[in-house]
Order: C-alpha cells, then sequence, then structure tokens
C-alpha cells in the first residue's frame, strides 16, 4: 500500500478496543505496535537495531548516541506554530534543526539539512505520507515512535529500508512492557518527575522519554541527551493551536490537540528547563506568540522576522 490518508482507517480503531479488552489496561499501548510490528533496539552506540514487520526484517534502528555525535553547541527544535512565518528560522545553520511534523517542509528551503526530524503521532503519517517522502531523504535522522513506524510499514514498508531511525519510546508506556506507575518511575536513574507526578523528564532516551501531549516535549529531552549549550524553541506555540500550522492551508487544518493539553505541554517544558540549567544547557524561546513568554522560559528575539 502507499499514498497518504487524511485519517487513520477505520479498522485502526476496532484494533485499539481490542487490544484494551484482550490485554487490559496496562497493556493498552499494545496497539502501537499491533499487528505484525517487532523492533529490537540497539545495545549501545554503534550497534544497530531491528524493525521487523510480519516477520520480514524491513529496516534498522539507531542508538541515539548517533544524533548526538552530528550535534553542536546550539539545538533547534521547531514545530509548525504559526509563528515561524514571524521569526528568521533560516538563519539557524546546517544540521541544527531538530523539525517536527510538518515543520519538515521546511527542507530544501529555509532548512537546508536538518539535525533530525521527529514524528510521534500516527496520524501525522496517515495524513501526510506523501510529504515524509517528498522531504526525508535517506540520509536524514528520524526520531520515529512505535505507532509510527508501524503505520508507516502499513502504507509502504520498503521506504524504511535505507532510513535513519531512532526509536521515541514512551517511559510511562514502554514497548513491549506493560505501563509503569508512579512508584517505578520515580526509582528510574535517568528519570526526573515533578513532585506531582504530572511532568518527567529522562535523561536517556534509549531507555524512553517522557511524552507530553507534544512531539516537542520528547524532541527536546534528545536535544538534552547531547549536551548543548542552547536548545531553542521555535513555533512551538501552544496558545493559538486552533489555527492553520504554517505549512498548512485555511480549511485544511488537521485537528490539534495541543490546545487541550497545553498545562500539561508547559509543565514538562518547564521541568525540561529546570533539568537543563542545572546542566549547563540553556532553553530559550524563539517564538514571538507562545504561551511560553509568561513563563521562566520567557521570549528572546534574536531570530525576529526584520521589520520593514
Amino acid at each position: 500500500m502507499s499514498g497518504s490518508r487524511s485519517k487513520p482507517p477505520l479498522w485502526r480503531k476496532a484494533v485499539k478496543l481490542l487490544v484494551r479488552l484482550v490485554r487490559g489496561a496496562p497493556f493498552a499501548h499494545a496497539y502501537a505496535w499491533t499487528p505484525g510490528l517487532s523492533l529490537v533496539k540497539p545495545a549501545g552506540g554503534d550497534d544497530l537495531g531491528e524493525i521487523v514487520y510480519r516477520g520480514r526484517r524491513v529496516g534498522t534502528l539507531l542508538h541515539p548516541e548517533v544524533l548526538a555525535k552530528g550535534a553542536g553547541e546550539e539545538i533547534f527544535v521547531i514545530g509548525s506554530g504559526p509563528s515561524v512565518k514571524e521569526t528568521r528560522v533560516g538563519d539557524t545553520g546546517p544540521s541544527t534543526a531538530i523539525l517536527l511534523n510538518g515543520a519538515m517542509s521546511l527542507i530544501g528551503k529555509e532548512i537546508g539539512t536538518p539535525l533530525a526530524v521527529a514524528v510521534e503521532d500516527e496520524r501525522f503519517v496517515w495524513r501526510h505520507f506523501d510529504l515524509m517522502r517528498a522531504k526525508i531523504d535517506a540520509g536524514t535522522l528520524c526520531l520515529f515512535s512505535v505507532g509510527v513506524i508501524r503505520a508507516i510499514c502499513e502504507l509502504d514498508r520498503s521506504w524504511l529500508a535505507d532510513r535513519r531511525i531512532i526509536l521515541i519510546d514512551d517511559i510511562r508506556k514502554p514497548y513491549r512492557a506493560r505501563r509503569r506507575g508512579a512508584t517505578e518511575l520515580a526509582g528510574i536513574a535517568s528519570a526526573t518527575v515533578s513532585d506531582d507526578g504530572l511532568a518527567g523528564f529522562s535523561n536517556d532516551p534509549s531507555f524512553g522519554v517522557f511524552q507530553g501531549g507534544s512531539v516537542a516535549i520528547s524532541a527536546i529531552q534528545f536535544a538534552a541527551y547531547c549536551r548543548p549549550r542552547t536548545i531553542g524553541l521555535f513555533g512551538i506555540d501552544i496558545s493559538n493551536a486552533d489555527r492553520p500550522r504554517f505549512y498548512e492551508k485555511a480549511g485544511d487544518t488537521a485537528k490539534s490537540g495541543i490546545a487541550g493539553a497545553e498545562e500539561r505541554i508547559v509543565r514538562h517544558i518547564l521541568l525540561a528547563r529546570e533539568v537543563c540549567l542545572r546542566r549547563g544547557t540553556e532553553v530559550a524561546n524563539y517564538s514571538p506568540v507562545s504561551v511560553l513568554r509568561g513563563t521562566d522560559v520567557g521570549y528572546d528575539p534574536r531570530f525576529a522576522a526584520a521589520t520593514g
């Protein structure tokens, strides 16, 4: 099968319901790899993992260390919020940007060569697989979740053969393991959990990252793993998530759950900033309309669009 759809096929809803009924709430996230996906994680920096779909090896998995080796002192996490149009995002430099979802449309335009692209929600794959085909070449590092990898396999498993993929695994709902509760998460050495348990941060993406309502949360944890001097945020607007993303046209806007998850997203970003500062990494917001302006992250006009 090839091409894109506007949304996941209806039978995916049936799979989701069946998995929950058969495996129960602790394993409801098995929906992400059902049916047919099997992953073998790489053991270390130079080791290669495997992506197996319906019994056939269709791709490889890389360790996050590969991302760290390609990173420099600045990493820019670029989302698809409307404010991207109000910034000089093209001034970020080659191999510095982690492009989230539709921000990959910047490749070959404002962004010549990204550090990586990141997609966490399989609904993006069903809606924009043609964009992924057009923008992600064989040399681009891809941060993909379990569900995203399975959805790609269902559309065109051959596309994965020469792609450089690093797994985004959910530390709360890990691949092939039961959901972790607050007590278990608190006992993980590489994890930092907020006092109320609502936000988390992982120092080791190879073990898993905390997902927090936006792929930006996961991308920030991968960026922090690289130990840069600065992690800069573009297009992480949140407050205007009901408006078309910068790459969308009016009337062709996919539904977003970001606005409804605003508090959760902000909590995760603020915790990430706190952890990063302790490690000598600054987290800066370059979006002029982001909800982050009203928090400790604030707003840095360094990349503000020139005014006439």
